[in-house]
């Protein structure tokens, strides 16, 4: 691999090389940690658990819970005079 000189844009932005990218498997809206190093700075790619999985599987559960539950049109309306009582 040859070393290739990068440029910071005036937003401050840094472009990883296409070699690298594919070399590490790197995708767009991956997450990385700046750690200052003397003379320069290191980052380290970072996995964040998937919000949007982690929802849906909750959503999933929430509803499973619901589904048992029978409500009726008067335990809706129970509930909403109880919530204006607060």
């Amino acid at each position: 691999m040859e070393t290739e000189l990068v440029k910071m844009s005036p937003k401050g932005q840094l472009v990883v090389p296409q070699e690298i990218r594919e070399q590490e498997g790197f995708n767009p809206g991956d997450r990385f940690v700046p750690f200052p190093v003397k003379g320069g700075i290191l980052f380290k790619r970072i996995k964040i658990p998937n919000v949007k999985a982690e929802f849906e599987t909750l959503s999933k559960e929430i509803e499973k819970q619901f589904k048992k539950q029978k409500i009726t049109s008067d335990d809706v309306v129970e509930a909403v005079k109880w919530a204006r009582q607060k």
